[in-house]
C-alpha cells in the first residue's frame, strides 16, 4: 500500500522487435513522505504499540491507578482507569499504535468490559513476537503460530467454562452475581460490589430473556445521598 497522496504510473514501450514491453512501475511520493519497510519497520511498529501498552498497564486490576488526561485544546481534564476511555483521549499519531485504540473500542462495544486486558494481551503478544522478528523469522510463520495458540486457548477455555444451562433460577442468579461483582472490582464502586451486584443482576433479569439490550436499562442520577441510597 502506498502512503496517502501517492500516485503510481505505468506505461508501455516497444522493444527492438516491435513487441510491447511493460515499463517498471514508478511511484511518486509527496514531498516529506517517509517510506520504510522490512524488519526495521516491523520492530518500529511493535515499539510504538508497546509504548501505548505501558501507559495503560498500571490501570489494570483492583489496585490499578487512575490516569489524569488533560486536553489543553479543550481545557478538559479526565480521570479514569478505563482502558477504552484513556485510549480514546490519547492523541496517537503512529498508525500502527492506533490499532490498539480500535481493539479497545471493539472490546468495549462487543463486551463492555476488559478493555485494558485486551490491550495488554495484544501488547504482550507483540513483545514476544518482537524477538522472532529480529531473528529473521517470517511474519507469516509467527501469525500461523498465533492462530494455533488461539485454537488451543479457545479449546481450553471451553473445557473450563461453567454452563448455566439446566440450573435452577436461584443457582443461576448466584452465578451471575459473582460475575457482576468480578467486573466491579476495578471500578469506583468496587467497595460496594456486594450491594450493587445483586441490584445489577435483578435489573438484567427483569428484561426479556430473548432481548437483553443494555438500552432497556436506564440509570437516573440524583445529586446528594450515598451510594447505598441507590435502589432498583
Amino acid at each position: 500500500a502506498h502512503p496517502a497522496g501517492a500516485r503510481a504510473m505505468a506505461g508501455v514501450m516497444m522493444g527492438p522487435n516491435g513487441q510491447p514491453m511493460m515499463m517498471p512501475q514508478i511511484v511518486l511520493l509527496k514531498e516529506g513522505t517517509d517510506s520504510s519497510q522490512g524488519t526495521a519497520q516491523l520492530v518500529s511498529n511493535i515499539n510504538a504499540a508497546l509504548a501505548i501498552v505501558d501507559i495503560v498497564r498500571t490501570t489494570l486490576g483492583p489496585r490499578g491507578m487512575d490516569k489524569l488526561v488533560v486536553d489543553k485544546n479543550k481545557g478538559q481534564s479526565t480521570i479514569s482507569n478505563d482502558g477504552a476511555t484513556i485510549m480514546k483521549l490519547l492523541d496517537i499519531v503512529h498508525p500502527a499504535a492506533k490499532t490498539l485504540v480500535d481493539i479497545a473500542r471493539s472490546q468495549d462495544s462487543e463486551v463492555g468490559d476488559g478493555t485494558t486486558t485486551v490491550v495488554l494481551l495484544a501488547g504482550e503478544m507483540l513483545r514476544e513476537a518482537k524477538q522472532y522478528v529480529e531473528d529473521g523469522v517470517h511474519p507469516q510463520l509467527i501469525m500461523r503460530a498465533f492462530r494455533t495458540a488461539q485454537q488451543l486457548a479457545t479449546r481450553r477455555l471451553r473445557e473450563l467454562a461453567v454452563s448455566i444451562a439446566g440450573k435452577d433460577e436461584a443457582e443461576r442468579r448466584d452465578l451471575l452475581i459473582k460475575c457482576a461483582k468480578t467486573s466491579m472490582n476495578s471500578k469506583l464502586i468496587g467497595g460496594e460490589k456486594d450491594f450493587f451486584g445483586p441490584m445489577v443482576v435483578d435489573a438484567v433479569l427483569t428484561t426479556e430473556k430473548d432481548d437483553l439490550r443494555e438500552s432497556l436499562i436506564g440509570i437516573k442520577k440524583v445529586t446528594g445521598g450515598t451510594m447505598r441510597d441507590s435502589f432498583l
